[in-house]
């Protein structure tokens, strides 16, 4: 049960983090251009990575050993967790800017000018093609976070979840999540996603972990503890 508490977690998290910034577009748009064309490309986004889901995820989890399995999609879990809290890491330490959604949606706006909708299939295309790539990352989360531990159910609950959870947000405000702690974010489900990849990849080597899938709030401890003092060893020549 706690396995699977924590499989929806970090799919939910992960998810969430995508779904703003797929959001942010579909606003955009959506404000400049009229609505109905945006929320017909994130229809046909969202079918088309329902069978992504439906069709590849399955396939994978019924081909594949389980052990290789979990080599592979806990080797890439890593390498995309690392990839978050690397980012996560220099945003902290102010080397990189924090990601603004506000400024993310101005810009969007912005480029498309406030043109009048006569041509109704541009506002369906920039809402498709946004809403397929921030959604191609979701479908990645769900699939590594729920194939290699046998949580599909739980994975693709979590990433329905944040999708709901996020475009309920976007009716109510109707303006871009830009509360939303996405950098914060960001870093927690690069602690998970990390510490995920680390524990499947060494169960897919022959590895066995003491207290099994607790040594994944271990692992998140490490990697947290680990982050933070590279914060500091980075941020401090900026200060000197």
């Amino acid at each position: 049960m706690g396995q699977q508490v924590f499989i929806f977690g970090a799919a939910f998290l992960g998810s969430a983090v995508e779904s703003t910034e797929a959001l942010t577009i579909v606003l955009a748009v959506g404000l400049t251009r009229g609505w109905r064309a945006p929320l017909m490309g994130t229809a046909a986004a969202i079918v088309a990575l329902a069978v992504l889901v439906l069709a590849f995820g399955q396939l994978i989890v019924t081909t594949v050993p389980e052990s290789a399995l979990k080599l592979v999609v806990g080797t890439l879990l890593l390498l995309f967790g690392l990839r978050w809290l690397h980012k996560a890491v220099l945003r902290s330490a102010g080397v990189v800017a924090l990601h603004d959604e506000e400024h993310a949606y101005n810009q969007a706006v912005s480029q498309l000018g406030g043109a009048a909708a006569r041509r109704d299939w541009v506002g369906f295309v920039l809402a498709l093609k946004g809403v397929f790539l921030e959604g191609l990352e979701v479908v990645f989360i769900v699939i590594a976070v729920g194939g290699a531990g046998h949580g599909f159910p739980a994975a693709i609950a979590g990433g329905i979840a944040a999708a709901l959870v996020v475009a309920a947000a976007g009716v109510a405000v109707r303006r871009p999540l830009a509360r939303v702690p996405e950098n914060t974010l960001k870093y927690g489900v690069g602690l998970i996603l990390t510490s995920l990849g680390t524990f499947w990849a060494a169960e897919g080597m022959g590895a066995r972990w003491p207290l099994d899938f607790v040594s994944i709030l271990g692992l998140a401890v490490v990697y947290f503890i680990s982050s933070r003092l590279a914060i500091a060893l980075v941020r401090r020549p900026a200060l000197a």
